[in-house]
């Protein structure tokens, strides 16, 4: 009996574990069973994703940059196809052997192959590591014959920056070069446009522009095996190109200025009198900015940042000159505006002039005579505007050289590095120096020496306004429309009565091609080719007492102390239309150095009128 209770009571024991065990089972396979379900239907498009994208690899590439053309339409800054050669060093199997393989196909430089290491150990694994961004179309077929056995490699063709005319338009359009952090950090664009290797604007227009510049990036979808090797090209999606900018400057004309500039330090600009349009604009010595597209080299760069002569600064908007005589023609116009004088006003001349104490120099030692407003401009006597400045005061030359653009900036933004230059008056002294106005500063700033600063665009202008009959113009490097090269009668005019200025360009026209004017030597007899202008020399130092009794030649005084010399035209006189700045740095007198490159200058510039002219209306009619 006991042996039958026994038998039952482990027979129960059996079943209630078999049930356990078989509960168990149901459970566990019920979950996993459940689980498939839900991983295979439910989650179905997650892990489908997830598939592909180990499968599928996504390609950004370097969005194409928009293009500068000059007015007639050539490409003054383009792109080429550039060859890459990429590793993404979590790609790679064997990075050692990998790199090593590269070093002997590319027929790397134990300092390249050096740099490359660094460069590797300083970036994330899943970071591109870019090994060459300009391979030659040799290597680049080589390195794509050897793709089995280089694991992770890709050879990638890229768009990069040209500069065709290469120093002739640096100082214009700037430069670009690889974005750095600052870069990245400081534009959202180009933060969400960015890939390795990316060139964007450092300075000029191309920094400037950038935005519109950039393009959008083209994306490569393309499938991959299980070591990461491409094998499919599955989509790709075009990203667009960055807009074309079109300016106002004619190629020829900014070639020319080159060579006028060759071997000297300075600036040439040229400007529409009436459109405001910059028909070259050219700052010397200049450089190669394709140097900097796939990073200079040192020595470049110690080259031309240690050349006394500051290729670096564009002396067209950001180098700050006394204007010298080149003013006269706004002192004599301030002084007549306010009924200081008339043309009949004159002054004796003996060359030098005692004033409070003070002498004050002629250039012409044996002094002018008596000269009237219009001798004294032509043959830019200092003694006669030393005294209308006296009579004048130095705050209403400063509302009339204001008014002509001079102490702000002419591109209004478009530059950063433009200069404002500096209009000095007695409120601007107190101010910046804590110090009041004296008579002397006045009397020297008539004839553009002391405090007062321009820059050359700011001189061209002044001469462009002064050349169109005295109406205030904007101007501008970047093409809009056809309206923007149409004459409008509706511009304001700088003038209290427009027979002061007639008077003005009488004055400067009588300087140029009279005899005894000061750019006598530089005048052309043709109408056609006629120019009116006023030359300047401005001083860099100091003239002492002896060494204007050793009375130097120019070629005996060190180059850094040499005066400036400078030179501001508009022509042709009878229907004027252009204006030109010329400053040479340290070239003497302005007579002798700037005024023969504007009688060079001019008849290019006029003879090209006609070929701008009808290449305009041919356009007009396009549209």
């Amino acid at each position: 009996m006991n042996k039958f209770s026994d038998n039952i009571t482990k027979l129960n024991s059996i079943n209630r574990r078999m049930f356990i065990i078989a509960a168990a089972k149901i459970l566990i396979f019920g979950g996993i069973i459940s689980r498939m379900f839900f991983l295979q239907v439910k989650q179905n498009d997650k892990y489908l994703t997830l598939s592909d994208k180990n499968r599928i690899r996504e390609w950004k590439l370097a969005p194409i940059r928009g293009e500068f053309k000059d007015y007639f339409g050539n490409t003054i800054a383009g792109n080429f196809e550039a060859y890459e050669l990429h590793i993404v060093p979590e790609e790679v199997e064997d990075f050692r052997y990998t790199i090593y393989r590269i070093k002997d196909l590319l027929n790397l430089s134990d300092n390249q192959f050096k740099k490359i290491v660094k460069k590797k150990n300083e970036i994330k694994p899943w970071e591109t590591l870019v090994i060459s961004n300009n391979l030659s179309w040799e290597d680049f077929s080589k390195v794509n014959n050897h793709l089995y056995d280089l694991n992770g490699v890709k050879p990638v063709i890229s768009i990069s920056r040209e500069y065709p005319y290469k120093e002739y338009y640096t100082h214009v359009l700037g430069y670009v070069s690889k974005a750095n952090e600052n870069d990245i950090s400081s534009n959202e664009i180009i933060k969400e446009k960015f890939v390795p290797e990316l060139k964007i604007g450092k300075i000029g227009l191309e920094k400037t522009f950038e935005n519109k510049l950039i393009g959008s990036n083209s994306i490569e979808r393309y499938e991959v095996n299980a070591f990461g090797r491409r094998i499919n090209q599955l989509a790709f999606q075009k990203g667009d190109k960055g807009e074309t900018i079109q300016l106002t400057i004619d190629t020829k004309i900014q070639e020319f200025i080159n060579q006028l500039l060759l071997d000297k330090a300075g600036s040439i600009c040229v400007m529409d009198i009436y459109t405001g349009a910059i028909i070259a604009m050219h700052s010397s010595p200049s450089f190669d900015p394709n140097s900097f597209v796939f990073g200079i080299n040192q020595e470049d760069w110690q080259l031309i940042r240690n050349n006394p002569m500051k290729p670096l600064v564009n002396k067209s908007i950001a180098g700050n000159y006394s204007p010298g005589s080149t003013i006269k023609p706004l002192v004599a116009l301030s002084a007549l505006e306010n009924g200081i004088i008339n043309t009949k006003f004159t002054v004796k001349c003996e060359g030098k002039k005692e004033m409070y104490g003070q002498t004050y120099h002629c250039w012409k030692k044996e002094g002018h005579g008596f000269v009237s407003l219009k001798n004294a401009m032509k043959q830019s006597c200092d003694s006669y505007f030393y005294e209308i400045a006296r009579k004048l005061g130095v705050d209403r030359l400063s509302e009339t050289a204001k008014k002509f653009g001079f102490g702000k900036e002419v591109f209004n933004g478009l530059f950063e590095n433009e200069k404002r230059g500096l209009v000095p008056n007695t409120e601007w002294k107190k101010n910046a120096l804590g110090r009041n106005w004296l008579l002397g500063e006045t009397i020297i700033t008539g004839i553009g020496q002391g405090y007062i600063q321009t820059t050359p665009i700011q001189l061209c202008l002044m001469a462009a306004q002064i050349g169109n009959g005295g109406y205030k113009i904007y101007p501008k490097l970047v093409l809009n429309n056809q309206e923007d090269l149409e004459y409008n009668d509706k511009y304001m005019p700088l003038y209290k009565n427009d027979k002061n200025i007639k008077i003005i360009q009488e004055a400067m026209f009588s300087s140029t091609n009279e005899i005894m004017g000061t750019s006598y030597r530089s005048r052309i007899e043709d109408p056609k080719y006629q120019f009116a202008g006023k030359t300047g020399t401005a001083q860099v130092k100091r003239i002492t007492a002896k060494e204007r009794e050793l009375d130097l030649k120019t070629s005996e005084i060190p180059y850094e102390q040499r005066d400036h010399a400078l030179y501001v035209a508009f022509g042709p006189y009878k229907n004027p239309r252009y204006a030109l700045s010329i400053v040479i740095e340290h070239g003497g007198s302005g007579g002798s150095v700037a005024a023969p490159l504007a009688k060079k200058l001019f008849k290019m510039i006029i003879d090209r009128h006609e070929i701008r002219k009808n290449f305009e209306t041919k356009k007009y009619l396009n549209i």
